[in-house]
This record gives structure tokens, sequence and C-alpha cells, in this order.
């Protein structure tokens, strides 16, 4: 079985970017969120895109944007992927996905098997199911460290690609890759010293950490 691919998500400085191509990271994701500690300015999302490009795929979070914010973060920063984390609907989603032309990537809140079962309805709607932990009410929607019963979503085998996010460090991705068989990992909070301030040794333990699982 090849290694899953690897999106380290929350990046804002070049030191932090750096360090995920230099570990072979697939993807890195900027988050455009005011509340989160990890939301970027557009100015700086430009410079680290432009600095990613043909290095590492770039992937945008957002949670429930509108058309005008898509817009807006596209027409300045180069990206590869739109990830939404919000609320959005499979068919706000296939609105999205037909609208701007780039591949999306739905992020699910999971708790049950039947939070898991919703996924197929995204189904030509998202490129990619995201299964995250699910968040207390009123918190931020993702970046907590929180982590899900990875058993909920093993060996998934549903009608599109997807992904396992929430909680994921250098010292348990080993053991999610081992219980559910993802394809694709995605850390942040797992590889930070401090709420977004990425740590560059945690990043490379991380990378690591996958391709020996």
């Amino acid at each position: 079985m090849p290694s899953p691919a690897i999106k380290i998500c929350g990046l804002k400085t070049a030191e932090a970017l750096d360090a995920a191509v230099k570990a072979r990271a697939d993807y890195v994701g900027f988050v455009f969120f005011p509340p989160s500690p990890r939301h970027l300015p557009l100015a700086d999302a430009a410079e680290l895109a432009a600095r990613a490009d043909g290095k590492v795929k770039r992937v945008a979070l957002m949670v429930d944007p509108d058309d005008a914010a898509i817009s807006e973060i596209l027409s300045a920063v180069h990206l590869d992927a739109l990830q939404l984390h919000g609320k959005e609907t499979p068919e706000r989603s296939a609105q999205i996905r037909a609208r701007f032309g780039l591949p999306v990537w739905k992020a699910l809140s999971v708790a049950s098997p039947e939070d898991v079962a919703r996924a197929g309805s995204y189904a030509g709607a998202a490129n990619l199911v995201l299964f995250d932990a699910k968040t207390p009410k009123n918190a931020l929607p993702g970046g907590m460290g929180l982590s899900f019963d990875w058993k909920l979503v093993a060996n998934w085998n549903g009608p599109l690609a997807w992904g396992l996010a929430g909680g994921l460090t250098p010292d348990n991705v080993g053991e999610a890759i081992r219980l559910t068989g993802t394809p694709l990992v995605d850390t942040s909070s797992g590889v930070e010293s401090a709420p977004g301030v990425k740590d560059t040794g945690r990043i490379a333990r991380f990378c690591a950490a996958v391709r020996a699982a």
C-alpha cells in the first residue's frame, strides 16, 4: 500500500511552508477564517502561495463562504483546491465547484456512524470528504486537537475520495493509518508548539511517521 498523502494545514510563515516542502508534504493549507489563530491576511497568503508554487499543492480552508469571499481570495491567491469547513450542503458544495472550477474538499464532523453515512451525499458535489472530529458547540469548527473514534471510518469505501483529520500528531498518526487505511492525513494543531505556531521539527516528524506506518 502506498503511503497516505499528507496535508499540513494552517501555515502562516515561510519557515513553516519550507519545512512542509522539505518533509515532502503533498498539500499545504491556508486558513481564511478570522476567528482562527491560523487566519491569513490575503497579502500574506499570496506570498506563501507563490513560494509554494510548483513544490506543493495549496488548499484554502474556508467556513461557509459566500461567492464574493471566494472570488476575493482567488483573485489574490493562487490555489489548487478549496476546503469547506462549515455547514455547506451538498448543493452548496456543487455550486462552488461548478462556479470556481477547482476541486472541492468537504470537511465533515464525526461523532457517530450517522455522521459518516452523511458523506455519501457529497458524491458528485465534492471531490473529497475529510472526516474530522466534532467540536463543542460554539467552538471553532476545527484545529482544536480533538480526535474521534477512528474505527467509525475504518477502510471506508464510499463513493468519493476521503481523508482523515482531527487530533493527528507525529505520535498517533501511524496508529490512525493502520486502523483506518486512510488515503490522506491532515494535521494542523498536531504540529504546533502553540495555537497557530507551527513547529518545523514536528512537521518533519509527522511526515516521517506517515511514511513509516
